[in-house]
């Protein structure tokens, strides 16, 4: 517990070290503890400054100060239960011992009263402009000025020809499915390290899908994977009707040998740029390379409209088709005509101005987030076990979530504990994907590791930790991050 031991202090000091340790740590209070390290007391500035004034010299030592029972809490509990004894006895600080009675960390009131999320909404100053467009000129239907110009201004910042926003991600892959005719008794590849969204549209078409793994160096498809995928359904005279590829937290997959691959079988990529809004790959955008892309404007991820996608693709016909079969399929007539099964997936005027005002600020959000995590591992960089989801050299990922990675060779930390512990203190962390594979929704589905008996996705699961990683984290709540994962896995 590498910052507690920083405010551990012998009843054996003298009031001089307390004083010295008190400056360096600016924690305002030190633990008092025996010769076998368990806490006697708090100590404070004023403690301190009392005994001074009480007639002891600065060499006197502490076992001076008079006896005082802490308040203090396991080192299991709940913030709420912290919070409870802190109000009970009006304290703002609560020592966490073990069950041998030795400090194992310090609750804070300020830090369990404020929160640590994973990933918030970010708002800047240009979206309320938009907004109030829409709210101007009664524009607030899934149609509008802002939706239009929303769509336009997406394409030419990732550089594609054609956008039509949508109400989801999730509505997006559904679409792009759909217009690349996916039915019944199809077959789908599909990234397995993902969130269930990616696969449930396979699902709403009554296709199948076929899991690939991941490969270590990206986290994303496994080109050895997906080969081997490929020549089985060619044997087999039975091609895939897609593949979804997946862009993980924010990293391009390796899209050159992908696109190869299903090249030259002739299977159309849809590219799940959900997470990876602003990546690059070899210098494009992430989102373009596929034959369709999608992004999601979900309230967690680097821009957002509240909730909202957008499908795009350099093919204007197929994005035309979108347009239509995302407004209910409606067919040019004086009466409401219909033809075929079609959806109500259209994004609002408001939300899309949102978005406008969102995507003036992509770069800095950006930014933000990839220095969330050069901040994580400076000040990490020191502790055994403890890894990073690594960043290819083909591209830039947007890093929109931190992800740790916990050695187990090197701790017996698992992530459950770690997410734990960090839950205690009140700040929030996720478990990497569970591969799609692994849920019984898709139980049977066949599934292809990056190596034959080695499945790169479990592993990542298994050890894999998301951070807090929200461009409007703070300096100080990033330290204070580290400082609670110091207190995880250092050992005392």
């Amino acid at each position: 517990m590498d910052s507690v031991k920083k405010l551990l202090i012998d009843e054996q000091a003298d009031i001089r070290t307390a004083l010295a340790q008190l400056e360096r740590t600016a924690r305002g209070l030190l633990l008092l503890v025996d010769g076998d390290g368990r806490l006697k007391r708090t100590v404070t500035d004023g403690d301190l400054r009392r005994l001074l004034l009480s007639g002891a010299n600065l060499d006197d030592r502490l076992s001076d100060l008079p006896a005082c029972e802490p308040k203090t809490i396991s080192d299991d509990a709940s913030p709420e239960a912290a919070l409870e004894l802190m109000n009970r006895h009006r304290v703002d600080h609560i020592p966490q011992i073990d069950a041998a009675g030795r400090p194992s960390g310090l609750l804070l009131r300020r830090d369990l009263c404020s929160p640590i999320l994973l990933s918030t909404p970010h708002l800047g100053s240009g979206e309320r402009g938009f907004v109030d467009d829409a709210f101007r000129t009664n524009w607030i239907a899934p149609l509008g000025p802002n939706v239009d110009a929303f769509e336009t201004e997406l394409a030419a910042h990732v550089g594609i020809g054609h956008a039509a926003a949508l109400s989801s991600g999730t509505a997006a892959i559904h679409l792009a499915l759909d217009l690349l005719g996916v039915g019944p008794d199809d077959e789908v590849l599909c990234s397995t390290l993902t969130f269930v969204a990616t696969a449930n549209p396979i699902l709403y078409q009554r296709a199948t899908p076929i899991f690939i793994d991941s490969e270590p160096g990206t986290w994303n498809m496994s080109v050895p994977a997906l080969q081997r995928a490929l020549a089985d359904a060619d044997r087999r005279g039975r091609l895939p009707a897609a593949v979804i590829v997946v862009n993980l937290y924010g990293q391009s997959a390796d899209m050159d040998p992908i696109l190869e691959a299903c090249g030259r079988y002739g299977v159309p990529v849809v590219e799940d740029a959900a997470e990876s809004l602003g990546a690059t790959y070899r210098g494009k955008a992430s989102g373009t390379l596929g034959k369709i892309g999608i992004y999601s404007f979900n309230g967690n991820k680097i821009i957002t409209t509240s909730g909202g996608g957008m499908l795009v693709s350099d093919d204007g016909e197929l994005v035309e088709r979108a347009r239509f079969l995302s407004t209910q399929g409606r067919e040019p007539a004086p009466w409401y005509l219909h033809k075929r099964v079609a959806y109500n997936y259209r994004m609002s005027n408001i939300l899309a101005g949102v978005g406008r005002g969102q995507l003036q600020v992509l770069e800095e959000r950006v930014a933000a987030r990839r220095r969330v995590l050069d901040r994580y591992r400076e000040a990490l960089s020191d502790i055994e076990g403890l890894g990073w989801m690594p960043e290819a050299d083909f591209g830039r990922s947007t890093r929109w979530l931190s992800v740790c990675v916990l050695d187990p060779q090197a701790t017996e930390v698992t992530p459950a504990d770690f997410i734990a512990a960090l839950a205690r203190q009140n700040i929030e962390a996720r478990h990497v994907w569970n591969p799609m594979h692994r849920q019984p929704l898709f139980a049977g589905c066949a599934y292809y590791p990056h190596e034959e008996g080695c499945s790169f996705s479990d592993q990542a699961f298994l050890t894999g930790v998301c951070l807090p990683s929200g461009s409007s984290l703070e300096d100080s709540q990033i330290d204070r991050v580290c400082r609670v994962i110091r207190d995880a896995l250092v050992r005392r």
